[in-house]
């Protein structure tokens, strides 16, 4: 296999690339597929979503209701400022700078804490409140006419924030190893392709939840009004 000259003795350098450059590329490509396959997995619960909601809008503005506002719009603000400290991270590591990057990742893992935690205490609050789907969903303050379709609320809030939370789950992890990996040293100038697809892993969980927080928890009172 032909070999550019120099770019083998990167020792991040896979055998059956040419280049950093090449191995970029296809690194790239590979994120993206995966990443187009999450956005089909999610969009297959928005379309869900999207017919009950049409179907039942007065039972889901009922539902929505229940939801702690202030809890996901600090989420929100928690998750935007995750997706900053990722960005800096990438650039750090861009830029050969082991110290911050790794400094970066870790503050991008307290904020994603931080939302998983605020996330189970809405959990808690949901079983307490006996807003969670199955044969002890009884909520108190929606009419009984409209608890069926509300149960069907819950269980897309349920299936939609905890696929989302999964993902985070899954992620933390990794971050906590590309930080270890950047305080030894493994990113430079001419190889960081890990922490910036990372990157774009992460910034797709942002932006998922930007979609979640408006369609859950903002649904328009009035409509329950008529």
């Amino acid at each position: 296999m032909h070999e550019a000259p120099g770019a083998a003795a990167h020792p991040r350098l896979q055998h059956h690339f040419d280049n950093l450059e090449q191995q970029k590329e296809s690194s790239t490509l590979g994120m993206w597929t995966f990443l187009v396959t999450e956005i089909m997995f999610f969009g297959g619960l928005f379309l869900l979503y999207t017919v009950y909601r049409v179907q039942y809008p007065e039972a889901f503005a009922e539902a929505s209701r229940q939801l702690d506002i202030p809890l996901g719009l600090l989420n929100t603000v928690v998750l935007i400022g995750s997706s900053l400290t990722m960005a800096l991270g990438v650039h750090t590591a861009a830029l050969g700078k082991k110290r911050a990057t790794a400094t970066w990742l870790l503050a991008t893992v307290v904020l994603g804490t931080i939302f998983l935690g605020v996330k189970v205490v809405e959990y808690q609050h949901k079983f307490e409140h006996h807003l969670v789907p199955g044969p002890h969903f009884a909520p108190e303050h929606i009419p009984v006419e409209q608890r069926r379709a509300a149960e069907i609320y819950f269980s897309l809030y349920f299936a939609m924030t905890g696929l989302h939370a999964t993902h985070m789950i899954i992620g933390i992890p990794i971050l906590l190893v590309l930080a270890f990996l950047a305080q030894r040293g493994a990113y430079s100038r001419s190889y960081y392709t890990p922490v910036e697809l990372f990157g774009l892993y992460w910034h797709f969980i942002d932006i998922i939840w930007i979609f979640l927080f408006p369609l859950l928890y903002l649904i328009d009172p009035s409509v329950s009004r008529h």
